[in-house]
C-alpha cells in the first residue's frame, strides 16, 4: 500500500498525523509534508483512518 498526499492542498490541521503519527509526517507547522510514502506492513488500517480523517481529502491510497 502507497499514500499519495497533495501537500498543496494540505491546511495543517494534523488529524491524519493524530490518527497515524507512524505513516504520516508534518513539517514543524503542522502541514502534511509526506507526498508519497509506502505504508509499512501492519499499518494500512491506520493509513487509511489517516486518510479518511483529512477535512481536505488531501490523502488517497493506492493499494
Amino acid at each position: 500500500m502507497r499514500v499519495h498526499v497533495d501537500v498543496e492542498r494540505c491546511t495543517g490541521h494534523a488529524r491524519c498525523w493524530s490518527v497515524a503519527p507512524e505513516v504520516y509526517e508534518l513539517d514543524d507547522l503542522g502541514y502534511n509534508v509526506t507526498a508519497v510514502k509506502e505504508v509499512p506492513p501492519g499499518l494500512e488500517e491506520q493509513a487509511r483512518k489517516g486518510a479518511l480523517a483529512c477535512p481536505e481529502q488531501a490523502i488517497t491510497i493506492e493499494d
